[in-house]
């Protein structure tokens, strides 16, 4: 379902394109972190020779000993999973 946004401003021609730009910057910076995140991911997958999904879905009902890796891997799956949430958000965003 789309949503509406509506910025009131007496210069719309100026504020279109700075709030375009900013758009992109974000996301842009989003896709870094992204692709930082599956590097993370892919190391901890290396060390471990296992996958992220083998890996939590034996971390989750306790398989595995919570270590400080374990933790930080997990973290790393729920924080790719919020930035591709913002990324599809920006990439959904259209200026009229």
């Amino acid at each position: 379902m789309l949503q509406e946004i509506t910025i009131q401003t007496s210069n719309a021609k100026r504020l279109k394109p700075l709030i375009q730009s900013a758009i992109q910057f974000q996301l842009d910076d989003v896709e870094k972190g992204i692709k930082l995140t599956l590097e993370r991911l892919k190391s901890f997958e290396k060390q471990y020779h296992m996958s992220t999904a083998e890996f939590l879905r034996r971390f989750k009902p306790g398989d595995l000993e919570e270590t400080l890796d374990f933790i930080e891997w997990q973290g790393e799956t729920k924080m790719l999973a919020l930035l591709e949430e913002k990324r599809d958000a920006l990439k959904d965003a259209r200026l009229k």
